[in-house]
């Protein structure tokens, strides 16, 4: 299967592989005797010491900081797999931009099942992804999610996991929390470099179905046992959590929450209840995690596109307000809704771009320090709409697109502990930020406008995103 969202790309362990007669049969049934286990679960490919360090560890550059910056999430496909020369074209342009910061989950999202059968382990496509953000110099962030099978429910076996949607988003059973926690904390003797870790995804599992609500306690027990599991391997590591989607709805919704709303509408309450239950009852956090779209649940962006990223500004200050100013981070955001096979393909990329620049301002404009970009790469082909680089199956390929351009620029510009400064604007379609130094400067409107900027007359073409020196 291919490694894409719910899907591992897991290795299948061929017999076949193991031919001749002989000492070759010997060797076959030496290997069939120490990969089944008395029950005949299927243990081939993995290994008992899933806590050996893997590789060279490298010094990540916000190793000991509770703010990374602005990164990017690996998904299904990405650079760490493809020709040669275009997975080392990435990698380093990326190095050569200070290192964007990355999140690999624990599996899926191009990992496999880490712990196919309790107590064996099988990191192949981590360790691959690690070594990637490694050798493009970026800082390393681990999401903990999801569970192996027999943590849930499922059958244990290199060859038993189930890569639907609906596995996948299955949380391990409460008597498993304790397997969990102690996965992670695997995970960590691993990749003694990775030092930010994410406790779970968007409460996948999480739900309450006989009251209609989030299931905030199940996942503040996980989150509190997975928090200790990995200060207990070391207590400088950085743990955040709860990873929750800020869902927006219509204010006239009977769901939506008085706490917090604005022209994009409003938060839906049992998302604040949720919130609020993790932060009252969680053992620590070194940072808070969240994600969410500009857009409603329905797909509404409110009152359009750009002015629905008033949604992040807003949903950003209260988080900060309700946790004592935690160093936030957005684990994924979105402003460009999808169609029904999940793809983004709507808008041309000039607009994508302006929208998710306006998205990027209002995150830093509410106190954001963290952000992850959940790139949609492509295994193949040249097209790949609002990816940040063109698929690497080719050599030429690992190409940088405009997304990239401007995340890496924004990283750039505007790192953690960045003073931002007021400027003069005198077009209301016109969107800036700016410190000392720079301004980065979003026509918002689909036509060429004039404006004057800090005093300086600018010509902007349709959808222009412009970085200005002061």
């Amino acid at each position: 299967m291919g490694r894409h969202g719910w899907n591992s790309g897991a290795r299948r362990w061929r017999l076949t592989a193991l031919l001749g007669v002989g000492a070759a049969a010997l060797a076959l049934l030496v290997t069939l005797l120490s990969t089944l286990p008395g029950d005949g679960v299927d243990t081939g490919g993995t290994t008992r010491d899933g806590d050996k360090v893997h590789g060279t560890p490298t010094a990540a550059p916000h190793a000991k900081d509770p703010e990374v910056g602005w990164g990017f999430t690996h998904t299904q496909h990405s650079a760490d797999e493809g020709a040669p020369a275009a997975v080392a074209r990435v990698e380093r342009r990326i190095a050569g931009d200070g290192g964007l910061p990355q999140i690999q989950h624990l599996m899926g999202w191009g990992a496999d099942n880490p712990e196919p059968v309790r107590g064996r382990y099988d990191f192949e496509a981590m360790d691959r992804r690690i070594d990637f953000v490694r050798a493009s110099g970026g800082t390393p962030v681990v999401t903990l999610c999801c569970a192996p099978d027999w943590m849930k429910g499922g059958e244990p076996g290199v060859d038993a996991t189930d890569w639907s949607q609906a596995a996948l988003e299955t949380a391990p059973d409460p008597e498993h929390f304790d397997d969990y926690a102690a996965l992670a904390a695997t995970v960590a003797k691993r990749y003694p470099d990775v030092r930010h870790f994410i406790v779970w995804n968007e409460f996948k599992g999480f739900w309450n179905d006989a009251e209609g609500r989030w299931d905030h306690e199940g996942y503040t027990k996980l989150y509190n046992l997975v928090y200790r599991a990995l200060k207990k391997v070391d207590r400088d590591i950085l743990v955040g959590g709860p990873y929750l989607v800020m869902d927006s709805v219509d204010p006239r919704a009977h769901e939506a929450s008085t706490a917090v709303t604005g022209p994009w509408g409003a938060l839906d309450r049992r998302t604040v209840d949720a919130f609020r239950y993790w932060n009252e009852h969680k053992a620590g956090a070194d940072f808070v995690v969240v994600d969410g779209s500009s857009y409603t649940r329905d797909d509404e962006l409110l009152p359009d596109e750009f002015e629905a990223t008033g949604k992040f500004t807003d949903v950003s200050r209260w988080v900060r307000e309700q946790t004592g100013d935690l160093p936030l981070w957005w684990a994924e955001y979105y402003v460009e809704p999808a169609d029904g096979d999940d793809e983004r393909e709507g808008w041309s990329e000039a607009r994508r771009v302006a929208v998710h620049a306006t998205g990027l301002i209002a995150l830093a404009q509410g106190g954001t320090t963290s952000a992850f970009y959940w790139n949609p790469e492509n295994e193949k082909g040249t097209d790949c709409a609002g990816c940040l680089w063109t698929p690497t199956d080719t050599a030429r390929g690992g190409a940088e697109l405009p997304m990239y351009g401007l995340l890496a620029r924004f990283g750039e510009e505007f790192p953690p502990g960045t003073r931002y400064r007021k400027v003069s604007v005198d077009e209301p379609g016109v969107r800036v930020l700016a410190t000392d130094e720079v301004i980065l400067a979003v026509n918002t409107l689909d036509r060429r406008t004039t404006v004057k900027i800090d005093g300086r007359k600018t010509e902007l073409q349709a959808y222009e995103v412009r970085w200005l020196g002061r």
